[in-house]
Parts: structure tokens; C-alpha cells; sequence
């Protein structure tokens, strides 16, 4: 699994960003993944999503939306570079995530059922078991 990670944070989080104003989830990706990585990508089947909630200052709220991709010259033996000087990407796998910190902490679980299923709908998840508190990590 391609992680990103913030240099200096003691977590990590599925490669991505924001989506611009109609822009679909997976044209978001594919075009993240140009900016971030310098790759084209395939995006291929929605997974699932995960609602989460951290504080950065204040707190946060987001939406995960998580899709399948493949691109062309990524080698999971040798870390990608990154095209920003803040973030890095690294390689885990499966049953890697939880020592990884992934974020949100949900996706830890529900990513490899949901790479190793064939299932046609998508699970969801969410952290917001207390939405006036919200979930406190590193990012």
C-alpha cells in the first residue's frame, strides 16, 4: 500500500487531497497524484469511505474517500519520490498499516478487506464517535 507521510509527523495517510469545485473524487486523485507524485494514474474502483474528525490547530472534520489506482513506474520495492518538499511516500503493507499510524485509524482494518474483497458496494466508517470531541492526532 503507497502511504504518504508528513515529514516530522508521527503518522501516515493515503496519498490525495482536496477536491476542487466540480471536480469528481476520482479526477481529484488522479490529478494529486500528477502534483504529488509526478505520475498518471488509472483510478480504478471506489473501496469505501471513512468520515473523520482531528485537531490541527482546530478541529477538523473530512471525508476519505478511497480508491483503488495504478500508474506506471511505481516500484514497491524503492520509495517513490515525492514533488513537494513536506511530505514523503513510503510502502506498507497490509497487515503494516496500524504499526504505520495510519490515518484516519479506521482504515487500518477496513483497507485490506476492502482490497481483498470483489464485493460490489464499498463499506463506510467513521470516527466521529463523539462529534463535539472529535478524534485528537498528528498530523
Amino acid at each position: 500500500m503507497l502511504l504518504c507521510h508528513g515529514k516530522g509527523a508521527a503518522n501516515t495517510y493515503l496519498p490525495g487531497g482536496h477536491i476542487e469545485f466540480a471536480e469528481s473524487a476520482a479526477t481529484s486523485l488522479g490529478r494529486e497524484l500528477v502534483e504529488e507524485l509526478g505520475v498518471k494514474a488509472r483510478v480504478g474502483r471506489f473501496l469505501g469511505a471513512v468520515e473523520h474528525t482531528y485537531w490541527r490547530k482546530e478541529q477538523i472534520c473530512e471525508v476519505n474517500l478511497v480508491f483503488e489506482f495504478q500508474a506506471a513506474g511505481l516500484d514497491p520495492r524503492h520509495a517513490p519520490p515525492s514533488r513537494e518538499g513536506h511530505i514523503e511516500f513510503l510502502w506498507v503493507p497490509l497487515n503494516g498499516l496500524r504499526k504505520a499510524k495510519l490515518e484516519p485509524a479506521p482504515l487500518g482494518t477496513l483497507l485490506p478487506q476492502w482490497v481483498r474483497t470483489r464485493k460490489a458496494s464499498p463499506a463506510w466508517a467513521s470516527t466521529y464517535g463523539n462529534p463535539a470531541r472529535g478524534t485528537r492526532n498528528a498530523e
